[in-house]
């Protein structure tokens, strides 16, 4: 079968993010937008016949790091080589140190087979938090895109993320977010964005359980009500506590696996991850 494969323009990036919509990942209303000001050459596709029938990305936080996500291939086109060819593709264009990816654990087997092995596995919680629950404390500060600086060096300082990342954050401090602070210096921040259902927390970094309910309550006062979603990592026991302590339910897993060496990350102050799709 005779195909093309290219870099997705915008409109392409908002077709792999509304597939993955249909798929049930349930991804940020604004999602696209972020995704594309961190690597406008991050997303690839495969067109037949000029129609396009997967997607795949692999953003660049500089040489060192790469993050896969959107590996999509139409349901009609399945089973006809065409995914795998769009993922030898883009690891081909698309080098790195080291990549990760969040991928259903199902498919473990077939990532190991292009060289990515499991660190660790997330747990997605969602559901219902109980009324009255949402609170605003005074060591709470908003964040806007002029913080994203400060917020990317606390990120390093405390290796939450394994590369810099202040172009993204700047577009991802758009939705609204909140930083603790103490002493002037910041503790730990979250960021909450409305979703096509309900309200995704992503990151939630801080250094202990106290710190980070307090910026999840924080949080919940910017949202309407409705289903709160938790990506929380199984390596941190306190995160995966919070969430079921507070009804949130496991939804499911997907397994964080890195082709290249595994960045040492302090997971015990991750309490929900940014994103499955970026990291």
């Amino acid at each position: 079968m005779g195909y093309d494969i290219g870099f997705l323009d915008m409109e392409g990036i908002r077709t792999a993010v509304d597939w993955a919509r249909r798929e049930g990942w349930n991804p940020g209303l604004h999602d696209a937008e972020a995704f594309a000001a961190k690597d406008p050459q991050g997303f690839l596709g495969l067109k037949v016949d000029g129609e396009l029938v997967a997607t795949i990305s692999l953003v660049h936080y500089g040489p060192p790091f790469g993050f896969l996500g959107f590996y999509i291939c139409r349901p009609d086109h399945r089973g006809r080589g065409l995914g795998i060819a769009l993922w030898n593709e883009a690891l081909e264009r698309k080098p790195a140190r080291t990549i990760g990816l969040d991928g259903v654990k199902a498919q473990q087997g077939s990532y190991r087979k292009s060289g990515f092995e499991l660190a660790h596995e997330n747990i997605r919680h969602g559901g219902l938090l109980p009324a009255g629950y949402a609170h605003s404390d005074a060591a709470l500060t908003s964040l806007s895109a002029a913080d994203a600086e400060a917020i990317d060096r606390f990120e390093q300082d405390h290796q939450l993320f394994p590369a810099p990342r202040q172009a993204f954050l700047a577009d991802w401090l758009r939705y609204d977010g909140l930083a603790l602070r103490r002493h002037g210096q910041i503790a730990g921040y979250g960021v909450v964005r409305q979703c096509h259902e309900g309200w995704k927390v992503g990151p939630l970094f801080a250094a202990n359980v106290a710190d980070a309910e307090t910026i999840l309550r924080g949080l919940l006062t910017r949202v309407a009500e409705g289903m709160i979603f938790l990506d929380t990592p199984g390596t941190n026991r306190a995160a995966v506590d919070l969430a079921v302590s507070l009804g949130l339910k496991p939804m499911f897993e997907t397994a964080r696996m890195y082709r290249g060496p595994a960045p040492d990350l302090n997971t015990a102050k991750v309490f929900g991850m940014t994103t499955f799709e970026l990291g």
